[in-house]
């Protein structure tokens, strides 16, 4: 098991947000975390980088990483791509990838990395000179996924990546994610108010309600199951 949560409890302050949970995820594979607004999923994702306090056991590789500061868990290779994309506005979108290899050396390999990141995204690399900020919310969201990709990441926790994006920029990301699951291995955590986009990409899900996992099973098991199709997936 590359990711193993037991009894996670994260806290804002005195609040307590997230209730003692517990999941896993396999080298390589894709979990995600449903639930409406305010169930803890965020929560979860940034207890799980070091950003908020947290207590109980996470162990990635066997090792424990609860409270280590969270540049420490990026070098583990754990990447955080954050609700609302967190770009560098005022930087290039080149500088911002640049940027996501911070903890690393070899700058040929770095370069190469960069030359993968516009394969993927061939609209990043036409876009290379520009400030992040002038870029549309699609572009915006492909360079966060591609700044953590910089770090070559072993896991990507993945929050809302589809939030205010049009359906085809989504469904076009979405395949990028498959196929880097595919063919380079990195696991994904993904936590998307899309059920069905969530369910359609994940193997395993977790349903979370007022920092409580309510519900687990396989992703494909959950699509059929009528009390999340009535209330995730409206139908």
């Amino acid at each position: 098991m590359m990711l193993e949560v037991r009894g996670l409890r994260a806290f804002y302050g005195q609040n307590e947000a997230v209730h003692g949970i517990d999941f896993g995820l396999e080298e390589g594979g894709i979990i995600t975390l449903l639930g409406a607004n305010g169930a803890g999923k965020t929560t979860t994702l940034r207890a799980l980088s070091g950003m908020v306090r947290a207590t109980g056991d996470i162990r990635f590789d066997g090792v424990s990483i609860a409270n280590r500061a969270a540049e420490d868990i990026v070098r583990l290779g754990i990447a955080h791509v954050p609700e609302g994309r967190g770009t560098f506005v005022r930087m290039s979108v080149e500088e911002n990838l640049q940027l996501g290899a911070m903890t690393r050396r070899g700058r040929n390999q770095i370069a190469r990395d960069i030359e993968e990141v516009y394969g993927n995204f061939p609209r990043l690399r036409e876009r290379r000179r520009q400030q992040a900020g002038t870029l549309s919310g699609g572009e915006q969201q492909m360079l966060a996924v591609g700044r953590a990709l910089m770090l070559r990441p072993r896991l990507m926790l993945l929050d809302e990546p589809s939030f205010g994006l049009a359906p085809l920029i989504v469904e076009e990301l979405f395949e990028i994610l498959r196929r880097l699951n595919r063919e380079l291995g990195v696991g994904i955590l993904l936590v998307e108010q899309n059920a069905e986009l969530a369910l359609d990409l994940a193997e395993h899900a977790y349903l979370l309600e007022t920092g409580r996992i309510v519900m687990t099973g396989l992703a494909r098991e959950l699509r059929q199951d009528e009390a999340v199709r009535r209330s995730y997936l409206g139908y």
